[in-house]
């Protein structure tokens, strides 16, 4: 078959889907849009396909209650529309460890089909997987079909994200805008954490950074400083702009000197411009790129992550409210574990003091304290206590690497919001963590 006869519409793509089918797609802005936009015209004659995702970008009619007998959804990573869904009872998460996802969803099941976005080939033939490399490579060496919708929108990124016309079996033209993800403005909490994680961030350093009013904070925080290095798991917007400025220049990296190191992207068509054919941006395979060992051979490596609570022992609940699965694990134990394995580094957890939460008897809002005695009933531990490290609050920094129960109380308390703190320290005595002495 030439280069030329592989490409086909999307209907034609469609009619590959069987009944208990495992379809795989891109993560991100890596989804493919036209593919999932119409793959609920099949629902008629298909039972039982399973779509494995992590964070969807793209409008799909699948997540409506009326498809549940046609198509069930496994994720990753959920996105607000999984999250809306889940009720229905075809929704499920999949737990992981990011540089684990795809070997371990392998070990488990094989997919049928690899569906997803690329950029268009080059002159030689080859194709970039573009905005994703998180699991996509692996997904598509194991696939019985891959097909891969190909658009000149979308950056011709380097590194281990590109493969040759050959490996694909079908081609769908698009003509779709990446999805754009703006930035999150950052209030003034935001910014009395982001002074605190500047002041932890050495020149030099090497930086992992996540999307969001804290994260977007910390870059601003960090304009200032001098040859950052960056190797995260997911390259954003704050990342160009700190590299244009010339604050990120990957000098003092022990490995991958000068190249941001990535495996997935997600912003605005600024950062996606930047990416296309950038020779210092390296979309690496993510089963290497988060892997603990690998993230610790460079020195001074910074991760900085969120979580929605800490508990009174460190643990961490980042994903999940009580049992309800809220996102997903991702790569955060990756990181922070690498970090502490780096010389000199630190990992980093970043969360409000408190947050406004409707009452469930009352329906009024109300203030709450985010460090909390115990962690809801049900909750996911993202990051355990063993693992944590570094806990930043509006109020403070509590370091916790090496502490025992007692210390951790104390230093949590501290960074806590002051109206909770008292009872913080009785709720500790209560549910065992403390005896009766301070």
């Amino acid at each position: 078959m030439s280069f030329e006869e592989k490409y086909i519409s999307v209907e034609q793509a469609l009619s590959y889907v069987k009944s208990g089918d495992t379809i795989v797609t891109g993560l991100g802005a890596a989804e493919a849009g036209l593919f999932m936009g119409q793959l609920h015209t099949i629902a008629d004659r298909v039972r039982d396909v399973t779509v494995t995702n992590c964070l969807p970008t793209h409008p799909s009619e699948i997540y409506k209650p009326e498809y549940v007998d046609s198509f069930n959804v496994d994720g990753w990573f959920f996105s607000p529309q999984m999250r809306k869904a889940h009720i229905q009872g075809n929704m499920a998460y999949i737990p992981n460890h990011l540089h684990l996802a795809a070997s371990k969803r392998l070990y488990h099941v094989k997919p049928n089909i690899f569906v997803g976005a690329a950029s268009m080939p080059d002159r030689h033939g080859y194709i970039s997987l573009s905005l994703s490399n998180t699991y996509e490579m692996r997904m598509i060496h194991a696939a019985d079909l891959v097909i891969l919708e190909v658009n000149p929108n979308m950056p011709f990124t380097l590194g281990e994200s590109i493969l040759h016309m050959s490996e694909v079996d079908y081609l769908i033209r698009a003509d779709y805008k990446p999805p754009v993800t703006p930035d999150a403005p950052f209030g003034e909490k935001d910014a009395a954490i982001s002074r605190f994680i500047a002041d932890m961030v050495p020149d030099g350093a090497c930086i992992q950074l996540g999307i969001g009013g804290i994260p977007n904070a910390v870059a601003a925080a960090l304009e200032t400083k001098n040859d950052l290095g960056v190797h995260t798991e997911m390259l954003t917007t704050s990342m160009m702009h700190l590299a244009k400025m010339g604050v990120i220049t990957g000098r003092c990296k022990q490995i991958n000197r000068g190249k941001m190191v990535t495996t997935f992207a997600m912003g605005i068509p600024e950062l996606y411009e930047f990416m296309d054919y950038n020779p210092g941006v390296a979309m690496m395979d993510g089963a290497w790129t988060n892997d603990p060992y690998v993230i610790a051979q460079n020195d001074n490596q910074i991760s900085i992550n969120t979580s929605i609570e800490v508990d009174l022992t460190g643990q961490c609940c980042s994903e999940s409210i009580g049992s309800r699965q809220f996102s997903g694990t991702g790569g955060q134990a990756d990181t922070a574990i690498g970090a502490q394995m780096s010389k000199n580094g630190k990992s980093i957890i970043a969360l409000y003091s408190t947050a406004m939460v409707k009452d469930p008897v009352t329906g009024e809002r109300r203030e709450v304290s985010k460090i909390v005695p115990q962690l809801m009933p049900g909750a996911a531990v993202t990051l355990s206590r063993n693992d944590v490290d570094r806990v930043v609050t509006e109020y403070g920094v509590a370091e916790l690497r090496g502490t025992n129960l007692r210390e951790r109380v104390a230093r949590l308390i501290e960074i806590a919001h002051p109206r909770f703190r008292e009872e913080l320290w009785e709720q500790a005595v209560k549910v065992g963590i403390l005896g009766c002495r301070r």
